[in-house]
């Protein structure tokens, strides 16, 4: 039978550990807070300004309205016109811009005639997120003015039905303003949790064994399930506390909504720290030495969270061999729930099943720590 009197006697003593150990104590709560301030303020996916060059060989009143649409909106930056192709080539090659407007000779005139005029808009695709924006940006642009000319023309005309047969009203929910920080944040909580978990019980049971301590533990009637659990609770607080913080900088400092219950979020980050733990004992238990165990520890959470969680590349565009994977990384569940109460406010009636899963995936790996562990020397 497991007694609560044993547990609450390592658990105070893995406290009194790390109390005494201020530097790892500043570091557990440091690093958390410096990485989340790298990633939010590093990681950015919104795009604006594209610095875009013109070279306009029209030079007509017609040109310049349409170039004065992109000047308009907020994705374009017209940094240089230029007189010469060259200057285009140079300036790309360059990165002085990355984009280019080429508007031929002749615009105007082909316009008012009705012939097919072709506008050439230049990427750079080394960088291809900003290259998709500028070319969906720059193609409604073109379409929306094609559009204005053929009305402007049928009423000229004396045509009626001069109006848009279709109108389109977009509305963003839960981003309105489809700022890359508001989904970045929650999935970066996830990952350094995660990192931050495995790195802090990965070197437990490791330290014990090197410091030959866990020849008196072994001695005493404390039991396996006892000295797991009891070593994890100490952690799990520190671990809350650090996901507090980070929820608080999140809201505050990046100004991310958190809209959904709090009190959901913090009993399913207790539930997700445990099994990021469990995970980190595992490791401990496993290598024996604290620097194969931190290194363990690193490409067991870091990458397979960071890459393979949903919170950078998504799940579905992954091949099918990786998304079956994705199935054992618990930062997938927990990136899910984090979007889900931060941005949409649901609860356990949209996120049943993630939370499901990330209740499974915790009973496992505490349950494997503990088949684990012996009690004995080896």
């Amino acid at each position: 039978m497991i007694s609560f009197r044993r547990i609450r006697a390592v658990a105070k003593k893995e406290r009194l550990q790390i109390l005494r150990d201020t530097r790892s104590l500043l570091l557990a709560l440091g690093i958390p807070m410096l990485m989340l301030f790298l990633f939010g303020w590093a990681l950015k996916l919104d795009v604006s300004d594209v610095k875009t060059i013109v070279f306009d060989q029209d030079r007509s009143a017609m040109s310049r309205a349409f170039l004065e649409r992109f000047d308009a909106v907020e994705y374009f930056d017209i940094t240089a016109h230029t007189d010469t192709y060259d200057d285009v080539v140079e300036s790309l090659d360059r990165g002085n811009a990355r984009a280019a407007i080429v508007i031929p000779e002749g615009f105007s005139e082909d316009i008012k005639t009705g012939r097919d005029v072709q506008i050439q808009l230049i990427a750079d695709g080394t960088d291809s997120l900003t290259a998709q924006v500028f070319i969906g940006y720059a193609s409604a642009i073109v379409s929306d003015f094609s559009q204005d000319i053929i009305s402007e023309s049928l009423a000229r005309s004396g045509l009626s039905g001069t109006g848009r047969p279709v109108n389109v009203s977009v509305r963003v929910w839960y981003n309105p303003e489809l700022e890359s920080k508001n989904f970045i944040v929650p999935g970066l909580i996830a990952v350094i949790m995660m990192v931050i978990a495995g790195l802090l019980t990965s070197l437990t049971v490791a330290r014990e064994w090197e410091r030959g301590t866990m020849e008196q533990l072994i001695s005493t009637p404390i039991s396996v399930p006892e000295l797991v659990i009891g070593k994890l609770i100490s952690y799990v607080e520190l671990g809350f506390i650090d996901f507090v913080l980070s929820v608080i900088a999140g809201t505050l400092v990046f100004g991310v909504p958190l809209k959904g219950s709090i009190i959901l979020l913090l009993v399913l980050s207790v539930i997700f720290m445990i099994g990021a733990m469990s995970l980190g004992m595992f490791i401990s238990i496993v290598a024996k030495k604290q620097v194969m165990a931190s290194q363990m520890a690193i490409l067991a959470t870091f990458l397979p969270s960071f890459l393979l969680s949903g919170f950078v590349f998504p799940i579905a565009t992954m091949p099918v061999v990786l998304q079956g994977i994705t199935f054992l990384v618990s930062a997938r569940y927990f990136v899910t729930i984090l979007k889900g109460i931060f941005l949409k406010g649901v609860g356990l009636e949209v996120l049943f099943l993630e939370s499901l899963l990330l209740c499974v995936f915790t009973a496992m790996m505490l349950a494997l720590s503990m088949a684990r562990f012996k009690k004995e020397l080896v």
